[in-house]
């Protein structure tokens, strides 16, 4: 740097300090001010050498953390210094005694605690995030300062967070959901709660939350009006009552609205609240609640209130100590409406939670009993050695979030997936790659299936292998858009490598038949075929599916007569001679199995939906017209399921050419050492084969043996079994 560019970032940093002091919420003695300057002056000493990802000098993040702790939170004097000190320990030579010879006792405790949350052993079997977690709550009954200072100091990285790397942006806000934010709530900082959760979507849903924020900047004209004609209809009558009062308007936060798109599956413009109207009054202690329900009988006497949507937290506040009284009103233009009644007390307390609450109190005598309440029996829950980190995490009810739910990597990285998800979702939220080679799954240590729900708090392991392809089963085992994207890219990129194989195979067989190869030959043989794309045919004839006689079938028939109407209805492909790119979802519905076997049963369409092949569907079985397929969306669904739940049975579309069979084969013969081994390898280098068990016995030198395997079709099964009569030993191969 230069040395007008130094002078320009001290002259930043002093400024800093000073709109530090002008914008404490707490009024600062001298006393005060000097603790606090001589906090910043060893903070500036020892991060002096320091700068930050974005090149900053890294004296301005506990700046603007003790700023969210004078100005958003409202903490003292002491917990100003804290925050300007909070890193000190972490990043540089001073020391915890350093900090106590210098700026007190009182300061160096807070210190010494967020460095403990920041230092955790790394021992391999624990999950640091879980232990992370369990020990900043731990900071809570020595000092609540340490976890609000923690919180603060997060807001401030989320704030700062452009110049990191996608992957840590990624992660710091998952975890930002699934602890800061919840915990902000938990303390009563709701206005840091809101700017947590809209900053984590930011990075989380990055598409979503900007949609979002332009629509919501774009309807800040329609709030302010409908806020005003809100305050024509009411103010006359409150001004007769003679209060001192202030009408605002507050929109929802960019997270609660994606929230609400999601719960209620709709558009942005389709969600009726974006915005809540807040009457803020001002009175003594001992009159806020009368005047609070006067508000009420105004704004309900000039709208009509929905009576279930009445939130009474005058009478019971929650353990948070937020106060105020909630209702929610047809409003003009006839749009509900919520409306928050607060006294100026209680909306400081809203705004500043924690420290507010006690600029209210008067006396150790009055704290909030709710609070300390929950402080003491989460202590309980923390000393207590059961339950390990990651029990305790899964135990502990902090989240919010019912639509979401947040596991564990065995590193102790946290995982944000919806509710519903699988270890096959959480393989590829990690990698596409790790996603693609899954071949089992651990939760909790124990092996679960790959279609196994994954809950809050779990720790999975995800066990890989080379040899492993997706397949079209795992579609019914997947939760999230990105598994589903990315295994049908997959199995896409499958069906091309096994159509180019085919497409050699088809021209091979056409030349022994003396049928020339070309564009106008595999147009016929789409339209022979019934198959949609010359990919389809090219796939089909790779798996064996078309074979030897089925071409010679279509040979034959080029003779006859229909051959003319075929060559007037052909569907020209895109490019001569290459696989046609199929849509995403255009698979070749043609069967309808039911349960988890996959079985084929006969059924009938309900009348009442008409499903189609693709549609996703169930079986209800019927009294005397057996199973009947409705659409899971039909009308009479939810009716069904409801009232007649045992009768409901799975159902579900598939590919038949993508369809995989059970076969059993029963191998005999001479023992020989490696032969188990050889027979697996044959079996494993086949195309499209899979062992699902495996079992041998041996008497003198004589083996028998069982091996199960699934297979697409006949001809591949025939194939397989040709290739291990071959093995030296083996005598007898049979189907059971």
């Amino acid at each position: 740097m230069t040395e007008k560019e130094i002078l320009e970032e001290n002259k930043e940093i002093a400024q800093q300090y000073k709109e530090l002091l002008r914008i404490s919420y707490r009024s600062l003695s001298e006393e005060d001010k000097s603790l606090i300057r001589k906090a910043f002056e060893i903070a500036v000493e020892a991060h002096k050498d320091q700068r930050r990802k974005s090149g900053e000098a890294y004296i301005f993040h506990p700046i603007a953390v003790a700023k969210i702790v004078a100005s958003e939170i409202g903490l003292d004097a002491t917990s100003i210094a804290a925050a300007l000190l909070h890193d000190v320990v972490e990043d540089t030579s001073y020391s915890v005694q350093d900090i106590k010879d210098l700026v007190g006792e009182d300061i160096a405790r807070i210190v010494e605690g967020l460095t403990k949350i920041s230092h955790i052993p790394k021992e391999a079997d624990v999950s640091l995030q879980a232990e992370n977690f369990r020990k900043m709550l731990l900071t809570l009954n020595e000092d609540v300062r340490v976890i609000i200072i923690k919180i603060a100091d997060r807001l401030h990285n989320m704030q700062t967070m452009d110049a990191m790397r996608a992957d840590k942006q990624l992660k710091i806000a998952s975890e930002t959901l699934y602890i800061y934010a919840p915990l902000a709530h938990r303390i009563g900082l709701y206005q840091i709660k809101t700017e947590l959760e809209d900053l984590s979507l930011k990075y989380t849903e990055p598409e979503v939350y900007h949609e979002i924020l332009t629509k919501r900047k774009e309807s800040k004209e329609e709030l302010d009006a409908y806020i005003k004609d809100f305050s024509n209809v009411i103010s006359t009558s409150l001004d007769q009552e003679q209060l001192d009062y202030e009408i605002k308007g507050r929109p929802k936060s960019i997270y609660s609205i994606r929230k609400k798109m999601l719960k209620q599956n709709v558009s942005y413009e389709e969600v009726y609240d974006k915005f809540a109207i807040r009457i803020i009054y001002k009175s003594n202690i001992e009159t806020e609640k009368f005047i609070a329900w006067k508000i009420y009988s105004i704004v309900t006497d000039h709208f009509r209130p929905n009576p279930t949507r009445l939130r009474d937290w005058l009478s019971a506040p929650k353990s948070t100590g937020y106060e105020a009284l909630h209702t929610t009103v047809m409003g003009p233009k006839g749009r509900w409406v919520e409306v928050q009644i607060r006294s100026e007390r209680m909306n400081e307390i809203a705004e500043k939670g924690y420290a507010a609450h006690y600029k209210y109190k008067h006396g150790k005598e009055k704290q909030d009993d709710n609070f300390d309440q929950w402080i003491n029996k989460l202590q309980e829950t923390l000393e207590s050695n059961d339950a390990s980190a990651i029990d305790f995490v899964q135990h502990f009810k902090l989240n919010l979030y019912a639509k979401e739910i947040f596991v564990f990597t065995p590193k102790g990285d946290l995982k944000s997936l919806p509710k519903g998800a699988t270890p096959l979702d959480f393989s590829f939220s990690i990698h596409t790659e790790v996603g693609l080679k899954t071949r089992g799954a651990k939760v909790n240590g124990k092996l679960v299936p790959l279609s196994h729900q994954l809950k809050s708090g779990d720790t999975v392991e995800i066990i890989t292998s080379e040899g492993i392809k997706p397949t079209h089963q795992w579609l019914n085992y997947v939760h999230t858009g990105r598994a589903r994207s990315k295994i049908k890219t997959a199995l896409k990129e499958e069906k091309r490598l096994i159509a180019d194989d085919g497409k050699a195979i088809l021209m091979r067989k056409l030349r022994t038949q003396k049928i020339q190869f070309n564009e106008k030959t595999v147009n016929e043989l789409v339209q022979f075929f019934k198959v949609k794309t010359s990919l389809d045919l090219f796939y089909q004839v790779g798996v064996g599916k078309i074979d030897n006689v089925s071409l010679k079938k279509y040979a034959a028939s080029r003779s006859n007569a229909l051959v003319s109407f075929f060559k007037n209805k052909i569907r020209k492909p895109s490019q001569q001679e290459q696989p046609i790119t199929i849509e995403e979802d255009s698979y070749n519905y043609d069967l309808l199995v039911f349960g988890k076997d996959e079985e084929k049963l006969p059924y009938t369409l309900a009348n009442c939906c008409n499903p189609i092949p693709g549609d996703d569907v169930f079986g209800f079985i019927t009294v005397s017209e057996g199973i009947k397929v409705h659409k899971k969306n039909c009308p009479n669904a939810l009716q069904l399921q409801s009232n007649y739940a045992y009768r409901i049975i799975p159902a579900i579309w598939i590919d038949s050419s993508q369809q995989e069979f059970k076969a059993i084969i029963k191998l005999s013969g001479l023992d020989n050492i490696g032969l188990v081994n050889e027979i697996t390898k044959i079996i494993s280098n086949n195309l499209h084969v899979n062992i699902t068990s495996i079992a041998f016995n041996s008497e003198g030198s004589v083996f028998e043996g069982k091996v199960t395997v699934t297979v697409k079709n006949n001809t591949i099964l025939k194939k397989l079994i040709d290739r291990l009569k071959k093995i030296n030993g083996i005598d007898k191969i049979t189907r059971e």
